[in-house]
């Protein structure tokens, strides 16, 4: 693959928000949900940034998504919420659940939100990161937006690949930020090789026999996702969707909607955010120090051989996040070549660099 050419953020904001108003978001609302994405591009989640604008797009002019949502608490006490999304899109949705969970962590110490009628809303780092801007620590969970894994020893696809972030505030070295899905691969980075012409490496995907699957076209037809670890992998599917899906009233198991090929029905997709204040617990300042103690003896801790170095969650997309800011966001010529024909097929300007 050629090194892709980077642009400046606000072009891609603007292009990004052009498309979602376009597509009858308000423009509030559009530059909002363009954020989110770009800044999931800079932090190299590719599979959940700006290559999902075009199915974005498709889903809200079909129906499957609601462009003016009244995202709404139904159910609230000191130290939770429950918020209804109108089926609008699950950045807005997420952005808001954030916002609340940090203004009640502030005053309970700790605040656990959930959604249901929300959208697939882009990579779970994002929304555990949020709580880093206050001190505090965040936790996402997710019920993923289409089923690609069975229960352990099963074909039926009955679980996603549920998601987990956790975002953990240090003093001075980069956040500990943990942005896993439970499967060995998140789908995004299945439909990210199938954007670009490439193979899958062995061990992503089985076919239903069991045997490995390495082409991504054949993906929707008959691959399987593997969980991570086993077993264990599908347990902490299970429970995961229990509690961002099963919890809220929002959709789990059977009842998922595969967005990438329905374009009309509403996903009821649930998630959960829990943020921490660390200053419930004890001086803060004093805990991110420790955390910045526990960081520098791992990475200085005895290498195997030819290990080069030991590295922590979230030092690489905190890395690409610099990196981005420095010297623009990287968009490879596959996606390029997508955005330009979905602002042809919108009847707005393609994206542009310096």
């Amino acid at each position: 693959m050629p090194d892709p050419t980077r642009y400046p953020r606000d072009a891609l904001e603007s292009f990004a928000t052009a498309a979602f108003v376009r597509a009858g978001l308000p423009e509030v609302d559009a530059g909002a949900v363009a954020a989110l994405m770009v800044e999931s591009q800079a932090q190299g989640s590719e599979g959940h940034a700006l290559m999902r604008i075009p199915h974005y797009v498709r889903r809200i002019q079909a129906g499957g998504v609601n462009p003016r949502p009244d995202i709404r608490v139904v159910e609230e006490r000191a130290a939770m919420a429950l918020i209804d999304g109108d089926n609008g899109m699950g950045h807005l949705v997420m952005l808001r659940a954030a916002q609340l969970a940090i203004a009640k962590a502030r005053t309970a110490g700790t605040a656990w939100v959930g959604t249901r009628w929300s959208n697939h809303a882009g990579p779970a780092s994002l929304y555990a990161r949020m709580a880093l801007e206050h001190g505090m620590v965040g936790m996402y969970l997710a019920v993923g937006s289409a089923n690609h894994l069975p229960p352990w020893g099963g074909l039926d696809m009955l679980l996603s690949t549920n998601p987990i972030a956790v975002a953990i505030p240090t003093e001075e070295e980069p956040p500990v930020v943990l942005d896993m899905a439970t499967t060995v691969a998140a789908f995004g980075k299945i439909k990210t090789a199938m954007l670009r012409g490439e193979s899958m490496p062995e061990g992503w995907m089985v076919d239903r026999q069991g045997r490995p699957l390495t082409d991504p076209k054949r993906a929707f037809e008959e691959g399987i996702l593997l969980p991570i670890g086993g077993y264990k992998g599908y347990g902490l599917a299970l429970v995961f969707g229990l509690l961002a899906g099963t919890l809220n009233g929002a959709a789990m198991g059977k009842d998922v909607v595969d967005f990438n090929h329905d374009d009309t029905t509403a996903t009821n997709t649930g998630q959960a955010l829990l943020v921490i204040d660390p200053a419930a617990f004890g001086d803060p300042l004093e805990f991110r120090r420790r955390v910045d103690t526990v960081v520098r003896d791992i990475r200085a801790s005895e290498r195997m051989p030819g290990v080069e170095r030991i590295r922590l969650p979230g030092e690489q997309s905190h890395a690409k996040r610099l990196e981005s800011a420095r010297l623009g966001i990287p968009i490879d010529e596959a996606l390029k070549k997508s955005l330009d024909q979905l602002a042809d097929q919108l009847g707005i300007p393609r994206l542009q660099g310096d």
